[in-house]
């Protein structure tokens, strides 16, 4: 039968756990996008860093197979919705983390209003309320093709499909009455005790002179 297959990461990890500038950046971005461990994040970042050498190594060649792979390369990432039409490889180079990330069928869902947060969005494709087309879609790291971006909604027996429903609206909050600043009680009692100081009696005994 042969030894077992031997799965491995297919992203790189940071090469120290602990970096606090690393953290910084990456903190912000897991919170935007609702990435619910940091390996999601280093798997987008590895794709990006893949399409980044493979325009670094077609860029170095002149041969007839790299124009074949560079046109196949920017064919592919103008239908994931990472570049337009026209672009070159220098664009390749210059995408970001959150280029990729906005591809996602976790972003998109909330971009289109079906999902209040990323968070929310998450938990609807995870349960099985959203469809690409007649596709139900459970992977919320689904990179979106444009051609597929106008068929993603949510399945006719959910109950999510009603606009209405009270988990999609968004709840406006009633404005708050501003509240009068209260006074000391030293100040209240501060004139009063004043004027009876002043309309106090002198029980003193008068010295004679």
């Amino acid at each position: 039968m042969g030894d077992p297959r031997k799965f491995t990461n297919k992203f790189a990890k940071p090469g120290h756990p602990w970096q606090r500038a690393r953290m910084a950046e990456e903190k912000p971005i897991q919170i935007e996008y609702g990435l619910k461990t940091k390996n999601e994040l280093w798997k987008a970042t590895s794709a990006l860093k893949s399409f980044a050498n493979q325009a670094k190594r077609l860029t170095a060649l002149r041969t007839q197979q790299a124009e074949t792979e560079k046109k196949q390369l920017l064919e592919r990432l103008a239908r994931l919705g990472l570049l337009k039409t026209g672009a070159t490889l220098d664009d390749v180079l210059a995408l970001t983390i959150k280029n990729l990330l906005e591809r996602r069928l976790q972003t998109l869902v909330m971009r289109k209003g079906l999902a209040r947060t990323a968070v929310q969005s998450r938990q609807l494709i995870v349960h099985g309320h959203v469809l690409i087309g007649d596709k139900k879609v459970s992977a919320p790291s689904y990179i979106v093709p444009t051609s597929e971006e106008t068929h993603i909604a949510f399945m006719s027996k959910s109950s999510f499909a009603n606009p209405e429903h009270p988990e999609r609206t968004i709840k406006k909050k009633a404005p708050v009455p501003r509240a009068e600043p209260r006074m000391d009680s030293r100040d209240r009692r501060g004139p009063r005790r004043q004027q009876r100081s002043h309309s106090r009696p002198d029980n003193k005994p008068k010295v004679a002179a």
